[in-house]
């Protein structure tokens, strides 16, 4: 096994756990019997876990898995600071906020969108001396895409909130 393919595999594994323990976390945490909205976070588990590794694992699939890992990452960062805007009642302190929001899951999110951008860039890197693509910043797959869809489906997701209560 040459070293690309020891580091590929070693960030397919990261990507599987970290997919899976923020999975598990979500299960124990909101369960699908006790509210039948959870099915939509249950199914991106689902697809986290057990497709998106066996999609980086692919080159021909590796920019597929890359979108929809963002998008996913994307989507539940959304959501899950709507629900701790939503349901916060302590007083507004720093340590509320790191300790008792969804921070922590969020960032668990972001680890998982940070190893899915190594796959991606490790499997398109032409050599090791590569310099960082270049090109406009808003175009994919700069992280300026990303940045842009970030804050249009929240823009979006929070005026749909704003008038469709």
């Amino acid at each position: 096994m040459n070293r690309k393919k020891m580091i590929k595999t070693t960030l397919v594994a990261g990507l599987f756990f970290l997919a899976l323990g923020g999975w598990l976390l979500h299960l124990r945490i909101h369960s699908l019997v006790k509210n039948v909205d959870n099915v939509i976070p249950l199914i991106s588990g689902i697809v986290s876990v057990f497709f998106l590794p066996l999609l980086f694992w692919f080159r021909s699939t590796v920019s597929s898995a890359y979108t929809i890992n963002g998008f996913l990452v994307i989507i539940g960062t959304i959501t899950m600071s709507h629900f701790s805007f939503a349901t916060f009642q302590d007083p507004l302190t720093p340590a509320n906020i790191i300790l008792k929001t969804t921070l922590a899951d969020i960032s668990i999110l972001w680890g998982k969108f940070a190893v899915g951008k190594a796959l991606f860039d490790l499997e398109f890197l032409k050599s090791e001396t590569d310099v960082a693509a270049k090109g406009r910043f808003f175009r994919y797959p700069n992280m300026g895409w990303w940045w842009a869809h970030l804050f249009a489906l929240a823009t979006v997701y929070s005026l749909g909130n704003i008038f469709w209560k």
